[in-house]
């Protein structure tokens, strides 16, 4: 049998082509709904039971990120049976309608574990609005009380687990300008100090809170670079300080923890899986 010939561009564009397609195919429809477990041992010096925190942040439901996607990242993370959850932001990408069908899968965190929250850059305000999201934060308010999640916006709590008394701490988004340290804060608590987590979407946020009491920071934003390419590193990496991408972190005496998201924009993941968190206090 004669094979027709081809020259070798035409072989190497033909080649180029269906690399590509089975690229994107991956990087568009297998990793990004392929979860992990990330898993942390956070060494504390208060004595007790270890605690486990589940860490959700960057849901982003949207047209590329669907409500039944987001449940089985909810049913994952609460097979790990964890004693608290938090999650640190940007449940939406832009307008988001289905508000039911939302908070019917949001609403199965509260009743495993009390479950507390920040807000992104994403779920409404001056960064959203230029950005096809919400004027302002109400939506996503209204799911979260909803979903009987404790919104902490730069305000504090306590919370008794376990043997274990721990005070939460959440501010508002970087990117909207709406982190207040002080009135987060508040009042020194009386007595010994409890140990502090602190809720902030932006990893940047440190810079902005480190002249108040914290032991570990939660936060998201960055997707892990969401496109990881080998050689190049990650490309999309929205923070000031490059230094931070994900995983866990020392500052200044203190413990940083970015989890990669659940979510994505644009449909995509590449070499940096989706992730739900979960870091035991030991």
């Amino acid at each position: 049998m004669n094979l027709p010939r081809i020259s070798r561009r035409a072989f190497l564009a033909k080649a180029g082509i269906g690399g590509g397609t089975v690229f994107t195919g991956y990087a568009g429809f297998c990793e990004p709904q392929w979860l992990d477990v990330g898993r942390h041992e956070v060494k504390t010096k208060e004595g007790g039971e270890p605690l486990k925190i589940l860490h959700l942040s960057d849901l982003h439901a949207s047209w590329c990120v669907n409500l039944h996607y987001l449940g089985e990242a909810i049913t994952l993370g609460l097979q790990q049976k964890p004693d608290l959850i938090c999650v640190t932001g940007d449940f939406i990408t832009t307008k988001f309608a289905d508000f039911d069908g939302y908070c019917r899968v949001l609403s199965r965190l509260a009743p495993a574990a009390p479950t507390f929250a920040c807000l992104g850059n994403h779920d409404g305000g001056d960064w959203a609005r230029h950005h096809g999201g919400h004027d302002n934060t109400v939506w996503i308010r209204n799911v979260l009380a909803a979903s009987k999640i404790e919104l902490l916006h730069n305000r504090a709590t306590g919370v008794q687990l376990k043997n274990r008394r721990l005070r939460l701490v959440g501010v508002g988004d970087y990117d909207a300008g709406e982190v207040e340290a002080a009135a987060a804060f508040g009042h020194a608590v009386s007595g010994p100090a409890p140990y502090t987590l602190l809720l902030a979407h932006n990893p940047d946020t440190k810079s902005l809170v480190a002249a108040h009491p914290w032991d570990l920071m939660l936060s998201g934003h960055t997707h892990g670079g969401q496109f990881c390419m080998p050689l190049i590193g990650a490309p999309f990496n929205p923070v000031i300080d490059k230094r931070f991408l994900a995983g866990m972190y020392c500052w200044q005496g203190r413990q940083i923890h970015i989890t990669k998201g659940v979510g994505n924009v644009f449909g995509l993941r590449f070499n940096c899986r989706p992730e739900i968190s979960l870091l035991t206090l030991t």
